[in-house]
C-alpha cells in the first residue's frame, strides 16, 4: 500500500488510498477477486477516479477496477499490460498454460510470437529467457517485466496500464471493451492420485481433434477454446480451467470432464 501510494504520486497520479497500511490487518479476504472486492469498487466512480488498482498482501498480483466501478478479471491485468508493452516494443510473450487466449490474440494481431509454460512463476521465468520474452506473466493478474525483475511486480504493471490510459485517451471501460471477448471458468473437482493417469485418459479419448500438451497435467486446446486439467500440488484435487467465446460453450467443455 505505501509503496504503490507512492509510485503513483511520483507519476503524478491522485491517489485515493484504502486500507493503504502495511499493520497487517485486513478489510476483506486477502485475494484481489472480484468476489472480494464488493465494498471497495463504489470507492473507484466515488472518486472519480479513472482506475482502481488492488494488490494482494504480498504485492504480486495485481487486479483493476474501471471507471465505472466493475471489477474486471484478473486475467485482463496482463492482458493490457501486454497490448501497451507491445506497442513500446514487439517481441516474444510467455504466458502459463491457464491464462486467458486473449494474450495470445493481442500477441498475434501485434506479429509476436506467444509462448507457453507450466503454471508458476519459476517456469513461465524460465521462457522468458529461453525465448528474450519482452513480457509476461501468468493470469491472475501477475506481469513478470524483465527490465524491472524476474519476478511478478504489480508496480510496473500499474505504470503501463496507466501509459496505456494516457496515450490511447480512453476510459478504462472502453479499452476492456475493445479486447477479444471469452468466457473462463476455473472449478475443481476431487480424483484420487492413483487415478490420474486413467481420469486423463478419458478425456483425451473423447477429444481426439484437440491439440494436446501434457507438461502440466492435461491441456487441450482448440483454434479458439482449451481446457486444461492439473493436480494439485497440495490436495487430492484437479483443478480445472475452460475458457472459450461464450458460456455455452465453456459448458460443453466442462462435461467433457468426467
Amino acid at each position: 500500500g505505501p509503496l504503490a501510494t507512492e509510485l503513483l504520486m511520483e507519476l503524478g497520479c491522485e491517489v485515493t488510498g484504502y486500507a493503504c497500511s502495511a499493520d497487517g490487518h485486513f478489510l476483506h479476504e486477502a485475494e484481489p477477486i472480484p468476489a472480494h472486492l464488493t465494498e471497495v469498487a463504489p470507492l473507484v466512480p466515488r472518486a472519480r477516479a479513472v482506475v482502481g488498482f488492488v494488490l494482494d498482501p504480498d504485492a504480486d498480483r495485481l487486479a483493476l477496477i474501471d471507471e465505472t466501478g466493475r471489477c474486471l478479471s484478473e486475467e485482463l491485468t496482463l492482458a493490457l499490460v501486454v497490448r501497451d508493452r507491445l506497442m513500446q516494443q514487439p517481441g516474444p510473450v510467455v504466458i502459463n498454460m491457464s491464462t486467458s487466449r486473449v494474450i495470445e490474440d493481442l500477441a498475434t494481431q501485434a506479429g509476436c510470437a506467444c509462448v507457453r509454460a507450466a503454471v508458476g512463476e519459476a517456469n513461465v521465468v524460465a521462457a522468458m529467457r529461453q525465448h528474450q520474452a519482452v513480457i509476461g506473466g501468468e493470469g491472475n493478474g501477475g506481469v513478470i517485466d524483465p527490465r524491472i525483475g524476474w519476478v511478478r511486480d504489480p508496480f510496473i504493471g500499474m505504470a503501463l496500464i496507466l501509459n496505456l490510459l494516457a496515450k490511447t485517451q480512453q476510459p478504462l471501460s472502453q479499452l476492456v471493451a475493445s479486447l477479444p471477448s471469452y468466457a473462463m471458468r476455473k472449478t475443481k473437482r476431487p480424483v484420487d492420485r492413483g487415478q490420474l493417469a486413467e481420469w486423463f485418459a478419458v478425456v483425451r479419448q473423447r477429444c481426439p481433434e484437440a491439440d494436446l500438451d501434457d507438461r502440466d497435467g492435461l491441456r487441450l486446446a482448440w483454434p479458439d477454446r482449451w481446457l486444461h486439467l492439473r493436480a494439485s500440488n497440495t490436495e487430492s484435487i484437479v483443478r480445472i480451467i475452460a475458457e472459450a467465446p461464450t458460456e455455452a460453450e465453456v459448458e460443453a467443455l466442462l462435461a467433457l470432464v468426467p
